[in-house]
């Protein structure tokens, strides 16, 4: 019978009550902020990482799964007669936590022989960030306790990530533009004029999708944007910063618009927050 473990990384934000209630294994990724270096999530609360954020002068960095956990958990995983690993993972293109992982294993796998037949681990490149991916581990997670074989349990969260669609609207522009996630340049103008950028991601490359002129304007224009191209057969979540008041509109509007609650609501986590800053306002669902 197949014994299936979840595992995932930080930057997935996946809400520590779903973590503990399905058993999915996380990985804290490393912040470091001039001498002090945090784990994301485990050293650190998003919270408290949002006041530090505001008032640093330099953007904290980030730095991948620190080496030797792979191979540990891998071990763990053998030893306690897991037949399958499932690692949904960070975007390859955004981090070197995925190649980290990737070696690890050949490594694992060379030094354990006897390991090869007994546990297989599929190592998953989401290409995107936050819930995006984070909802992939919570359905394996889901699927592994209902059963399902590792086969279907993959295949169902390679077509969540295939299909997923992430909108970030940072409400003020500063930190996109110290992250190089919108030209100076642009931000300067969006700034000037009010414009808001609808940022998302599309084969791990972040990418600018619209610009709203207004903050009254947000909340009508992606709930539009979503009423386009969502699937409404499967659920939708919502993220928020510090900025409650305009999350509580987002929330009732898009309640109204679909008649549904969002499945998840989870505060933006650290690594996110670095490139989109704390003041900011997220959607994910599934696009048709």
């Amino acid at each position: 019978m197949s014994k299936i473990k979840i595992m995932s990384d930080s930057t997935a934000d996946i809400p520590k009550n779903l973590q503990e209630e399905l058993d999915i294994t996380v990985l804290y990724l490393p912040i470091i902020d001039g001498d002090k270096e945090y784990l994301d999530g485990l050293t650190i609360e998003k919270e408290d990482f949002y006041e530090i954020l505001e008032k640093s002068e330099k953007l904290p960095s980030t730095s991948r799964v620190a080496p030797g956990t792979f191979t540990d958990e891998y071990t763990k995983a053998w030893k306690e007669g897991y037949s399958d690993l499932i690692y949904v993972c960070l975007n390859s293109k955004g981090s070197s936590t995925y190649q980290g992982a990737v070696l690890e294993l050949e490594d694992f796998y060379e030094e354990n022989p006897e390991a090869k037949d007994a546990i297989k681990v599929h190592i998953i490149d989401s290409l995107t960030y936050s819930m995006g991916y984070g909802m992939a581990a919570v359905i394996a997670a889901r699927m592994a306790k209902e059963g399902k074989s590792a086969d279907e349990i993959v295949t169902t969260a390679k077509d969540w990530l295939d299909n997923n669609r992430i909108l970030f609207i940072p409400l003020n522009l500063k930190f996109v533009k110290k992250s190089g996630r919108v030209s100076a340049a642009s931000a300067f103008v969006g700034d000037a004029l009010g414009l808001k950028p609808v940022i998302t991601f599309e084969d791990g490359e972040s990418k600018v999708i619209g610009k709203i002129r207004g903050e009254k304007k947000i909340i009508p224009e992606v709930i539009k944007m979503m009423q386009e191209e969502r699937d409404t057969s499967a659920p939708y979540m919502t993220a928020y910063g510090t900025n409650k008041e305009a999350y509580n509109k987002l929330r009732t509007g898009l309640s109204e618009a679909f008649g549904e609650e969002p499945a998840i609501e989870y505060g933006i986590g650290c690594i996110i927050a670095i490139n989109a800053g704390p003041n900011v306002l997220g959607i994910i669902y599934k696009k048709k």
